[in-house]
């Protein structure tokens, strides 16, 4: 058994980012959410695209108004109001200041913002009540950005953020690489549909839905490929058609030491190379990654996951091992690994053996100390074939490897799975 550390580590050593021409596709700039950028930004504009206020006030000349203050306000004369959106009119000339507003543009002249919470406005007069720093409230042309210069890098994941600074920089159509194409199988004769009557000793797939989710929510392309018996011959040809169309492949059951797993068998037949067979894990042992050679319509190695048949299992194997080399495989440039945290058990944790044990439950900030988390225990049986419970989950505690116990009010390491 490989230790998950090590196994993670052998499994992102095997992945090769997309990369090339035929991994880049342009999209617009709102449909480019939850994409990876594929290409460096450069902007045109600077950021601001001129001098503007941070704040409602009145635009002025540092000079007038240094000696300001309760005792002795200076009188200065309005010249305008300057929406925002709209360019100044004229300049500020000593003696003189302009209604500005948050996010205007600044006038000519003028250098410093005084907030209108310190100021008092008769007519066409205001009396400026408190001296400003120089320079306050101005934000300079160019300050955040400058056009020219890198604005972000190739493998960036485009959230709200992202898309905002694109936005900005008027990129209206960005360059993202493809979808990964993960195709999924599930192994067994004794599978069946959802929508198929259950006759004694089946077992409905439960596998193919969950990992298409995990998938998709991963920014992938789920591509089903249904359910195969436990036949070589079946199971060998469904593989061929994977590979033709996919640069990841899962497979759920057919793992183990049983009579019917062949996985392995067929994945050496097809000319694959098995790196892992089991890790040391609970649940979750079990593990298959293997490689299928580059091809000329593949220029990287087919990545091949045989997961275990157990439904919490299977999710379990997905969140510690595939959902990494899915971030990396996809071009996502860093922090390609499971987020993990500490937390205080609200629950004692039972452990124990040589492998290391992943219990499912609820990650919370503590309500009396919100810089801190709590792990609850997702009540009812851990059993890798009970997926009631798993419902609802939001992290795994790990208990290490040779821990019998890991009492309540404890810390326990956390990996956040959604």
């Amino acid at each position: 058994m490989v230790p998950a550390a090590e196994a993670e580590a052998l499994i992102l050593s095997l992945v090769h980012p997309l990369d090339g021409a035929e991994a880049v596709e342009t999209v617009p700039l709102g449909a480019a959410a939850g994409r990876i950028l594929a290409q460096p930004v450069t902007g045109s504009l600077d950021m601001p695209h001129w001098d503007n206020s941070a704040m409602d006030g009145y635009a002025v000349r540092y000079a007038d108004v240094v000696q300001a203050g309760a005792n002795h306000p200076v009188s200065l004369a309005l010249t305008e109001i300057i929406p925002a959106g709209k360019p100044p009119t004229q300049p500020v000339a000593p003696g003189q200041a302009a209604r500005i507003l948050t996010g205007s543009m600044m006038p000519v002249g003028a250098d410093t913002v005084v907030m209108q919470e310190v100021t008092q406005r008769q007519g066409d007069q205001v009396f400026i009540l408190e001296a400003p720093q120089p320079g306050q409230f101005v934000r300079h042309r160019g300050s955040f950005y400058q056009a020219g210069q890198p604005l972000m890098s190739a493998g960036t994941a485009l959230g709200g953020p992202e898309l905002a600074v694109l936005a900005a920089a008027q990129c209206v159509q960005v360059p993202v690489f493809r979808r990964l194409r993960v195709a999924i199988l599930s192994t067994g004769d004794e599978l069946v549909n959802p929508e198929t009557p259950l006759q004694p000793g089946q077992i409905v797939d439960s596998n193919q839905y969950a990992l298409a989710a995990l998938v998709q929510a991963a920014g992938a392309e789920a591509i089903l490929l249904g359910i195969v018996p436990d036949q070589p011959e079946a199971l060998a040809v469904a593989i061929r058609s994977a590979l033709s169309r996919s640069d990841v492949i899962l497979s759920s059951g057919g793992v183990s030491v049983g009579d019917f797993d062949y996985v392995d068998h067929i994945l050496t037949d097809l000319g694959a190379t098995l790196h892992i067979r089991a890790v040391a894990v609970r649940p979750g042992k079990p593990l298959t990654v293997a490689t299928f050679p580059a091809t000329a319509t593949q220029p990287s190695p087919t990545l091949y996951f045989g997961l275990p048949g157990n439904p919490v299992s299977a999710l379990v194997s997905f969140w510690r091992f595939v959902e990494p080399a899915l971030r990396k495989r996809s071009g996502l440039r860093e922090n390609w690994s499971p987020t993990f945290v500490e937390a205080v058990t609200q629950s004692s944790l039972k452990g124990g053996g040589p492998r290391e044990i992943y219990l499912w439950g609820r990650l919370s900030p503590n309500p009396e100390n919100p810089s801190r988390y709590d792990f609850t225990l997702a009540g009812g049986s851990h059993s890798s074939g009970n997926l009631v419970n798993l419902a609802g989950a939001n992290a795994l505690a790990v208990v290490p490897v040779g821990t019998e116990i890991l009492p309540q009010g404890e810390v326990v390491r956390v990996m956040v799975v959604r």
